[in-house]
């Protein structure tokens, strides 16, 4: 005789449904989610049901509660909500060690796995971050860099990994807001970049990760 799965929590359902809706864009970043009221009506549900799969939310980042004034989506997913309470919570220099270990995984697993496909992708990706740096381009160069680095996630293979950077990029990037204003910061260093790409070409999944702890070295001696 088969035992009956037991029923997920209906607060866990709510927030799923929650999540759904802000996935598909019902409710967009920035903007208040319908009134307790108009939920409790859609969903059939208690209001004690509906605040306690709020605050989950809440918890997790995606969603802001303002007292008086309704609740708030902060984020479209998890990951996303989570990077920017670490965004608040921790310093440039902290989320920068994290990428020591993220970046040069992802880098040694590009170099077993990208095609050639990939590394044309990243070698044109950074003409484009060194033109942008060329003419002062800041947001452009900032762009073309960072998508560098997502592509290089993609190309370790494991798709968590490009999830991760994805949700965390506004984190994993902030660090060159401080950075690319400093006198004398090289905004097109060869260190985990070209020289990430001829590793990646060449298949030497262990010079990858040398060049790109050289480029985090680097970026970390600017730290304030």
């Amino acid at each position: 005789m088969s035992a009956t799965p037991m029923r997920r929590p209906l607060a866990d359902e709510v927030a799923a449904k929650l999540q759904d809706g802000v996935a598909q864009g019902r409710w967009p970043v920035g903007e208040r989610i319908p009134s307790e009221p108009e939920l409790m009506a859609e969903f059939g549900i208690s209001r004690g049901t509906l605040r306690e799969a709020i605050k989950a939310l809440a918890r997790t980042g995606m969603f802001e509660v303002r007292r008086g004034d309704g609740t708030y989506v902060r984020a479209t997913n998890e990951i996303s909500g989570t990077a920017q309470r670490i965004y608040r919570e921790h310093s440039d220099r902290d989320v920068l060690q994290v990428r020591f270990a993220l970046d040069t995984q992802s880098a040694r697993l590009a170099a077993h796995a990208a095609d050639a496909h990939v590394v044309q992708l990243l070698r044109a990706l950074l003409a484009q971050r060194d033109e942008a740096w060329k003419a002062r381009d800041f947001q452009a160069w900032s762009q073309a860099d960072w998508q560098f680095h997502l592509e290089v996630a993609r190309a370790s293979g494991v798709p968590l990994m490009h999830e991760i950077y994805e949700g965390f990029g506004d984190v994993f990037h902030g660090a060159k807001m401080v950075q690319r204003l400093a006198e004398g910061f090289d905004g097109c260093l060869r260190e985990g970049h070209e020289t990430l790409v001829d590793a990646i070409e060449a298949g030497d999944s262990e010079a990858a990760a040398r060049t790109v702890i050289e480029n985090l070295d680097y970026c970390m001696s600017w730290m304030p």
